[in-house]
């Protein structure tokens, strides 16, 4: 339904990155009103003015959400694009990539999500969040305790608000799980040839694409959507 979703006021943080720049570019063509939010590399977020209001903004500040929240008037969505990799080569470097992973893998997308919610009810609005979690969330990968452990709480957060959103509200929130994208943070474990065994095994026939969360995505936004509290695998299966 191209035309749903024309005029709709959505912020996307991390509209700009690998992955979000994808969503970006299919809901501006479908004429969506787009508030783009940046935390960093000002120079590839300009290129991204054609598309809507470009803003910076670190939404693990309490200041940047309300800032961004005021930016969008009859906001309609939501989606947060915006993680860290949160990698830890040694046991020395696990509790420091915790704390950060915990910061902006978790508390800066899920209070945003509660904030946004909480506008959205008070206008008496309908609308859609979208979170995304990691494939580490699904599944066990040794090495992931502080990217993951950050992802899964997003992940059962996210479900707690689409129960207190349900109903009368109609403000639905869903999670997608990407799973190996060549895209953003996969990039350089995609050219160490990290997972090149899944596809050599005929576990997944190829890597993803920004496209394919995308459209995941625009499912997600679609406003006679009838999916609430779940949580999408884009993996190619990968996680099975």
């Amino acid at each position: 339904m191209p035309d749903s979703l024309r005029g709709k006021r959505l912020i996307l943080v991390g509209g700009t990155g690998g992955i979000g720049s994808a969503s970006t570019e299919l809901l501006a063509s479908e004429g969506a009103n787009l508030v783009i939010a940046y935390r960093a590399r000002a120079d590839r977020a300009r290129s991204f003015e054609k598309f809507g209001q470009v803003i910076q903004a670190d939404i693990t500040r309490a200041e940047d959400r309300t800032r961004l929240l005021n930016e969008a008037p009859e906001l309609y969505g939501v989606v947060v694009f915006a993680g860290n990799p949160a990698r830890a080569a040694s046991a020395a470097e696990l509790e420091p990539a915790m704390r950060l992973s915990i910061e902006t893998n978790y508390l800066g997308p899920i209070l945003l999500a509660r904030e946004a919610a909480e506008l959205m009810k008070s206008r008496g609005e309908p609308g859609a969040i979208v979170l995304i979690s990691t494939m580490q969330a699904m599944s066990l990968f040794p090495g992931s305790t502080a990217y993951a452990g950050a992802k899964v709480a997003l992940l059962h957060s996210a479900r707690i608000l689409a129960k207190e959103c349900r109903g009368p509200a109609n403000i639905r929130v869903n999670v997608i799980s990407p799973g190996v994208i060549e895209a953003g943070m996969a990039e350089a474990s995609i050219a160490s040839g990290k997972y090149d065994r899944y596809r050599e095994e005929g576990v997944i026939r190829r890597f993803g694409a920004p496209a394919d969360v995308a459209r995941a995505i625009r499912f997600f936004l679609e406003p006679d959507n009838y999916i609430t509290g779940q949580a999408l695998s884009v993996d190619g299966g990968l996680t099975l």
